[in-house]
C-alpha cells in the first residue's frame, strides 16, 4: 500500500492510499479519515459510496462529513468507484464503464476482468484497512449517494449483520426499471434478469429488508427523480413494514450540496447505531 497524501483534519487524519488491488486487477485508491481517537484504540466506520463518474475525491472533499465524523469518533472511508486505468475496459457513455461499476461483479466481458466492485469493497478492502489502520471491523455502516446510496442498500441487505446501519442520499432504488440499472446490468450481468434482484434495492425489500436502522433522503426537485424511482422502494418498504425513515426535503436537487446540507444528520444517525 502505497500513500499519497495525510492531511491533519478536525483533530485527526484524512488520508488518501493507493494498493494493487488483486479482486479487480489493477491499483485502486481510496480515502481514509480517521478521528482523533484512532491513535488510542479501534474506531468504528462509516463506509460513503460515490456516485456516477465519481472517484473516491468527491465525498472525500465535497460533502463536509468528517467534521461531524471527528465529533463522534468514526472513521470515513471513501472507495472509488470502479476499477481504472490503461486496458481496463470503458465506454463513451458516463454511465457505464470506468466511474460507473454499480457496486456489481462482472461477469461479461469485457467487464468481468477488472470490474469486481461487489467483492472490493465487501472483501478486499476492508481486510486491508482493518489490517493497516485502527478500525473495529465488528462496528460497521453504510451510506452513498445516487448509483452509490444504490449501492449501500443492496450491501445492507445482501449482506445480513454486515452493517449495523444503512442510509442512501438520492439513491436509485429500483435500478431494474430504470434506464439507470438496466442498460448497466444488461452489459455486467447479461441478459438474464434473475442474476439482477439481487442488486436492486426495491427487490430486496421486497424479498427480505434490512435488520437495523434505515435513513433515505431525496429531494423533491431532484432533476434525476425519474430515475431513482423513489416511488418503488417507499411502496415495498411500507408493504413489509420496515422500520425506516425515507424523508423528501422540499426543494433540494441531486448536488453535493444536497449532501453537504444533510449530512450531519446521516452521520449522527450511524452514530447512535455503532455506538448502541
Amino acid at each position: 500500500m502505497e500513500t499519497i497524501s495525510e492531511n491533519r483534519c478536525f483533530g485527526g487524519t484524512q488520508g488518501v492510499y493507493s494498493h494493487k488491488s488483486g479482486t479487480c486487477g489493477v491499483d485502486m485508491t481510496f480515502g481514509l479519515f480517521l478521528p482523533e481517537e484512532a491513535e488510542h484504540a479501534p474506531v468504528p466506520v462509516l463506509w460513503y459510496l460515490s456516485g456516477l463518474t465519481c472517484t473516491h475525491e468527491n465525498a472525500m472533499v465535497k460533502a463536509g462529513a468528517q467534521i461531524w465524523a471527528a465529533e463522534h469518533g468514526i472513521a470515513l472511508c471513501f472507495p472509488d468507484t470502479s476499477p481504472r486505468g490503461e486496458g481496463v475496459a470503458d465506454d463513451d457513455a458516463y454511465d457505464l464503464g470506468q466511474g460507473a461499476g454499480f457496486y456489481v461483479n462482472a461477469t461479461q466481458k469485457p467487464w468481468a476482468p477488472h470490474f469486481q466492485m461487489w467483492d472490493y469493497v465487501v472483501d478486499e478492502l476492508p481486510r486491508l484497512i482493518t489490517a493497516n489502520f485502527a478500525i473495529d471491523e465488528n462496528r460497521q455502516s453504510i451510506t452513498g449517494h445516487s448509483m452509490g446510496g444504490h449501492g449501500a442498500l443492496t450491501l445492507a441487505m445482501g449482506l445480513p449483520g454486515r452493517f449495523q446501519s444503512v442510509s442512501a442520499f438520492s439513491p436509485i432504488c429500483n435500478p431494474m426499471n430504470s434506464d439507470w440499472g438496466r442498460k448497466q446490468f444488461a452489459a455486467y450481468l447479461g441478459d438474464d434478469e434473475a442474476k439482477w434482484a439481487a442488486h436492486d434495492a426495491t427487490m430486496l425489500m421486497e424479498k427480505q429488508g434490512f435488520d437495523g436502522p434505515l435513513l433515505i433522503d431525496t429531494g423533491t426537485a431532484d432533476q434525476f427523480g425519474d430515475l431513482l424511482k423513489t416511488e418503488s422502494l417507499a411502496a415495498a418498504i411500507a408493504t413489509r413494514r420496515q422500520p425506516a425513515q425515507l424523508r423528501l426535503q422540499k426543494g433540494y436537487d441531486h448536488s453535493y450540496f444536497f449532501v453537504n446540507t444533510f449530512i450531519e444528520d446521516h452521520v449522527a444517525f450511524h452514530a447512535e447505531a455503532l455506538y448502541s
